[in-house]
Parts: C-alpha cells; sequence; structure tokens
C-alpha cells in the first residue's frame, strides 16, 4: 500500500484535474434541481392559482378542455400533448412534442401551462428557453446533446473511481483521530488540505450514490447491460398499437376512466394524448409502492379509437431489476426520504465545487512550495 499510495495519488490528481469541473457543474446544477418545479415556480407567479382548486379526477371534463385549447392554440404544429397531473391546484402543466420529434421525455418540446380549469393557456416557452430547463439540459448533457450525455453518463462511472481513489490516498497509516481531525490554527496549506479531506470523507458514500445513479440515468442502454448481468434483465415496457389508424379519438377522460379500471389504486401522474393515428394514448400511474411520485413506472395504454386497454406495465408484478429501476430516479434527485432528503441533496451538491477548489488550492500552493525550496536550495 505504501508503494502504491504515491500512483494512487498521482491517478486521484489527474482524475480530479480532468473531471473537477464537470464533477462541480453537474453538482450545483443537480442542486438547483432538486427543487426545480419550486423554484419555477416562484420565478413564473402567472402559473400560481390565487385560490388552488382540486385536482382534476379521472373523470373530469378538464383535461379534455385543455386538450381542445391546446390544439387550437397549436393547430399549426401536430404533435402528441402530454398533461401532467400535479395534485396541487395550481396551472396544468402540459408539453407538445412535435411530430417530427420522437416523442420521449428529452426530445424537442414546448413547455405549457393551462388554468386550472383547462380552458386558457397561461404561459408556453419551449424546452431550454428558461432559466430551470437550461440548468437541466446542462445538468442531464451539458448542453451538448447526445454527445454530452454520453459524457454525462461514463463520468459518473470515471467519477466513482476519483471518489476511491481519494479515499485511498487519505486511508491513515497512523493516528485515525489525527487523520479526522481539522486544524483551525495550522498554515493554509494543511487547512486546505483537511477541508479537502473532510469534505470528500462526510460525502463519500452519498456522491457515490449519486454520481452512480446519475451513470444509470444517463445511459439506459448500459443499465440495461448491467442489470442483465448482475441480476436480470428489466422488463420492457409495452409498445402497443391502435387498432385502426384513422377514425375519431376517443376522449380523454373516457381513456383515464378505461386506465382507473386497470388499475383502480393507482394515482395519476400523466396522460400522453398522440396525434390521430396507430399511436395510443398513454397513462403514467404511480401504485402503491412506487417510491417516485412525479416520474412513477407504471403505464396503462389505451387505444385511441376504441377506448380499449392495450397493455398494462404494472412494476409491481415486474422482477428484480425492474423494482431497482423504480429507487434509482429517488436515490439521485433526493426524494426518497422527503423533504429532509432533498434539503441534504441541495447540499450535497456543493460539496464537489468545494472538493474541486480546495483541491487545486492545496496543489497550486504546494508546487508554489516546491518551487520556492528548490530556488532557496540553488541560491545557498
Amino acid at each position: 500500500m505504501l508503494k502504491a499510495r504515491p500512483v494512487i495519488r498521482q491517478v486521484h490528481l489527474w482524475l480530479g484535474f480532468s473531471l473537477g469541473l464537470i464533477f462541480a457543474a453537474l453538482g450545483l446544477s443537480g442542486s438547483a434541481l432538486v427543487f426545480y418545479v419550486e423554484i419555477d415556480k416562484a420565478l413564473h407567479p402567472e402559473i400560481q392559482q390565487a385560490e388552488p382548486e382540486p385536482q382534476p379526477a379521472w373523470s373530469s371534463p378538464i383535461w379534455d378542455r385543455a386538450l381542445a385549447a391546446g390544439r387550437a392554440r397549436w393547430k399549426d404544429t401536430p404533435g402528441k400533448w402530454s398533461f401532467e397531473a400535479t395534485d396541487e391546484g395550481d396551472a396544468i402543466p402540459a408539453r407538445l412534442y412535435p411530430a417530427s420529434s420522437h416523442g420521449d421525455h428529452h426530445a424537442e418540446r414546448q413547455m405549457v401551462w393551462f388554468s386550472a380549469d383547462g380552458s386558457r393557456v397561461l404561459r408556453a416557452q419551449p424546452w431550454g428557453g428558461y432559466l430551470m430547463t437550461w440548468l437541466y439540459d446542462l445538468h442531464m448533457d451539458l448542453l451538448a446533446g447526445e454527445s454530452g450525455r454520453q459524457i454525462v453518463g461514463w463520468s459518473g462511472y470515471v467519477i466513482l473511481g476519483l471518489l476511491l481513489t481519494g479515499i485511498a490516498v487519505w486511508w491513515p497509516r497512523g493516528s485515525w483521530r489525527k487523520a479526522l481531525a481539522f486544524k483551525r490554527k495550522a498554515a493554509l496549506q494543511r487547512r486546505l488540505r483537511d477541508l479537502h479531506k473532510l469534505s470528500g470523507l462526510w460525502s463519500f458514500a452519498l456522491l457515490g450514490i449519486l454520481s452512480a445513479t446519475g451513470a444509470l440515468l444517463a445511459l439506459p442502454e448500459i443499465r440495461t447491460s448491467l442489470l442483465a448481468t448482475a441480476i436480470v434483465a428489466p422488463d420492457k415496457v409495452p409498445s402497443p398499437s391502435s387498432v385502426a389508424e384513422t377514425g375519431p379519438q376517443v376522449s380523454v377522460s373516457q381513456a383515464l376512466a378505461a386506465a382507473h379500471r386497470a388499475l383502480p389504486g393507482a394515482r395519476l401522474a400523466f396522460v400522453d394524448v398522440p396525434q390521430p393515428g396507430r399511436e395510443p394514448i398513454r397513462v403514467r400511474v404511480q401504485v402503491p409502492g412506487d417510491p417516485h411520485r412525479r416520474f412513477p413506472g407504471s403505464f396503462v395504454f389505451i387505444d385511441q379509437h376504441t377506448g380499449r386497454v392495450l397493455a398494462v406495465h404494472d412494476i409491481r408484478r415486474g422482477n428484480a431489476s425492474t423494482t431497482l429501476i423504480a429507487w434509482i430516479r429517488v436515490l439521485h434527485d433526493g426524494s426518497i426520504g422527503g423533504l429532509a432528503t432533498r434539503i441534504l441533496t441541495v447540499f450535497l451538491g456543493f460539496v464537489p465545487a468545494c472538493l474541486f477548489v480546495t483541491g487545486l488550492l492545496h496543489w497550486r500552493r504546494r508546487i508554489a512550495a516546491r518551487a520556492n525550496m528548490h530556488s532557496t536550495g540553488s541560491r545557498s
């Protein structure tokens, strides 16, 4: 270990130099995104109701009213509408995915907020055109699209190596008390080292969880391969098609009623209404036991022309890998323990920046001290 320590220190140093800024940017942007919805709402009071109304029920006509208002406003932009059920009684958030995009969660989209009764558009902005979505893209792909997402994902795995080499470099050879001490009256060089050391130590496990879960979220294909190798391949989400390709669509409330009958104990999260064609209406729900409230993992697919249930994806019936995937996002965004863990995650997001700055300053002062020592030695 003694012979290996200098090598590990160099590996830790160069990993820190190469990934430090990315690690800091991901941490700071992640801190802001923990309260993404709350911050965005505070910045845009036009979407807040003076007197919040009850969330529309499964059978409420409000969903159809909002769809009609959206299609009338964007009549020249056909595409899929996705409405979110927030349980907050304020504006109804929605997304319009133009028909030209591939329509998944990260596709090009228009963000829209309808009044609580669904009759009016209160706010509309393109994704990436306002602060919180800019921060989201920074966190997800460093504002570089798919290439950036690959960098973020693989960086998450390498950051695990950075954290582990940091622990190996710190591992005490003598007194644990000294190794865990912070000397307030020591020279600045020592205080920087102690601050870097202790910041990394207390946050090591939590930063490791955030890095690992972030990598798994950014690279779903790698996640599937890892789970298939280690446990079992996750259950695939069905991708059925409506029977007919043309014809009138069923109402949103009719589709929701069918989904509710299929999973009566579930809570509505999203309803995705495609443009006329073969794509089904997709209802995203939170079943008991699913840890994520906003982005749960269960779905009901409804034929958009007949209102018949085509398929159900209930994570309670899934295998071990499907269950594990359900916990990845709540571990990453801090929502696993409610408000307390969300606040902890906010503070945790500042640690990578602290580690980068203290590590860089310590290294610079160390290099300067060596240069000064050599200079003094040469003169003598």
